[in-house]
């Protein structure tokens, strides 16, 4: 296998498609900030009502959730590495896969739009849930 692709489709059960993986850690220039472990899955409300995904539509868009892996050595905001945003949709970049020196898996990362960040906090979101949970 090509060191430099991963076949992550044909691992998944779909066909066959070799796809680039970076290698090595990956540091943001300025102020940008890099994220990982995006949720573009279906949601649930509070009231048990399933929202589909909307991955790629162009209606019934929302935030996401993404965890920071890094942070540009210009941003002077008060979050940190491993803390958690909630990202304006859209204000991302596409998936760039990364095989990372300390993981064994291939991981994908984002670019966000630090205008786009509406809100952080240092705990992982509950699993999708939208709304006040109490």
């Amino acid at each position: 296998m090509d060191p430099n692709n991963y076949d992550m489709a044909s691992q998944l059960g779909g066909p066959s498609k070799s796809i680039a993986v970076f290698k090595g850690n990956i540091r943001p220039l300025h102020d940008r900030v890099i994220v990982r472990e995006m949720n573009f899955g279906e949601m649930k409300t509070t009231a048990g009502l399933i929202i589909m995904s909307d991955d790629g539509k162009n209606h019934g868009i929302k935030p996401r959730w993404g965890k920071i892996y890094a942070i540009g050595h210009e941003n002077k905001e008060e979050y940190k590495v491993g803390d958690w945003l909630l990202i304006e949709h859209g204000r991302w970049t596409r998936g760039y896969n990364v095989e990372l020196p300390d993981e064994d898996e291939v991981v994908i990362l984002r670019t966000v739009d630090t205008d786009g960040i509406l809100a952080w906090q240092h705990e992982e979101p509950d699993s999708g849930w939208i709304g006040d949970i109490t």
